[in-house]
């Protein structure tokens, strides 16, 4: 499988993180527009008697505190972590003598917002945003009711871009899980897909199965009574047969249901292959610039034809990886016969990623082969470098 690029610096910087660094740079800005910069007359705006006496550094302290306390609980307990940054924003307005809590104040806060939104399920996403603009009420309507002065105006410039930063989040929620949709109906389908052609597949080796019982049975009952010995032989030939395309169907049967059947007619001719062209297949990557070793062990013997296959495919499989993606320029393949098994090992030492096109459709079709013959399939880095796929397929018995 192809690495994972890493993701940009700043993508690998946390929310909180974010949250942080904006409460800071906001608090900063407001406590800059209270003082004279260079080239102004008098200062943006004017600061309020308690600013810069103890209580007023008490305030923006524990204000401070509060939003930084908030940006670390916000992937635990996003909606605490909203409440201490709404808490925090309002605390520090009753600070900077505001007819509304300023836009400054509560850009903290909306980016919190945008970060549930994006993130948490629509039900904390939209209790969130009660919070978030239910506290721009209250407060309004709290100053309103004690005869203060309000900035009506501003504060729903304050609720507007509280609203877009949810609405932000909400989109970036909804085209998240349309891409999980469309990955998981992609591999679906994927596998489906590989399904049916293992199915097409197994169909022609299966007609070529029973137009042999059919040939065997007709020269049996031919010379059944004239010569007894050859039709014996005959069926015992029509038995063998019989019991390898039996047990083939067996394990096809979960491929052959979910077939399509208008697309697996078997109108179209699928050239049959198996472990005998290992050899070639060898020969042919050779030549492409990737050298590889072949390697048999135990005493070759004739397999059911879709076992034999499909050990065939997963190979080639893999094989191809090692040239699309290892950047090896060897690999080794070993097939064991052993007794009751079959045994695949294809290694290489390139970088670690050569089991699986980008997709990762080709580890999905090698464990679907393998898990329709019953047998473990596994695909990892090797600790001294490179990769491993490695494939044990049981055989029938009476194939010996």
């Amino acid at each position: 499988m192809p690495a994972t690029p890493p993701l940009p610096p700043l993508k690998r910087v946390p929310p909180g993180a974010w949250i942080a660094l904006v409460w800071s740079a906001s608090t900063l800005f407001t406590l800059l527009t209270r003082v004279r910069l260079p080239g102004e007359l008098e200062p943006e705006k004017w600061p309020a008697a308690q600013l810069y006496r103890w209580d007023g550094v008490t305030i923006t302290v524990l204000s401070t505190a509060a939003a930084l306390y908030g940006s670390r609980l916000l992937v635990r307990r996003p909606l605490l972590a909203l409440a201490l940054l709404i808490l925090a924003s309002v605390f520090e307005t009753t600070n900077l003598a505001a007819g509304g809590i300023p836009m400054t104040q509560y850009l903290a806060a909306m980016l919190a917002l945008y970060f549930i939104a994006a993130t948490r399920s629509r039900r904390t996403a939209a209790v969130a945003l009660v919070m978030a603009l239910g506290t721009l009420v209250v407060y309004e309507a709290t100053r309103l009711l004690r005869g203060w002065g309000v900035s009506t105006s501003a504060e729903l410039a304050v609720a507007l871009v509280t609203a877009i930063a949810w609405l932000l989040g909400n989109s970036a929620y909804q085209a998240h899980e349309h891409a999980e949709r469309v990955r998981a109906q992609t591999a679906a389908q994927a596998v489906t897909e590989e399904r049916l052609r293992i199915a097409r597949e197994m169909h022609d080796t299966v007609a070529h199965s029973i137009g042999i019982i059919a040939l065997q049975a007709g020269a049996a009952a031919r010379v059944a009574a004239t010569r007894p010995e050859a039709a014996r032989e005959a069926m015992r030939a029509v038995e063998t047969t019989g019991r390898e395309t039996l047990a083939g169907l067996r394990r096809m049967l979960v491929a052959l249901r979910a077939a399509d059947t208008g697309h697996g007619d078997g109108t179209e001719a699928v050239p049959t292959a198996g472990l005998d062209d290992v050899d070639r297949l060898a020969a042919e990557t050779t030549a492409a610039g990737v050298r590889v070793e072949v390697r048999r062990l135990g005493e070759p013997r004739p397999l059911p034809p879709d076992l034999d296959l499909s050990a065939f495919r997963i190979i080639q499989e893999s094989v191809t990886n090692v040239v699309r993606h290892s950047g090896a320029d060897a690999c080794r393949v070993t097939v064991d016969y052993a007794d009751d098994v079959l045994a695949l090992e294809v290694t290489d030492d390139g970088r670690g990623h050569s089991a699986s096109t980008d997709t990762g459709f080709g580890l999905t079709g090698m464990r679907e082969r393998v898990a329709l013959l019953h047998g473990e399939f596994s695909a990892a880095p090797r600790p001294e470098g490179g990769y491993r796929v490695a494939a044990r397929l049981p055989v029938p018995e009476g194939v010996l």
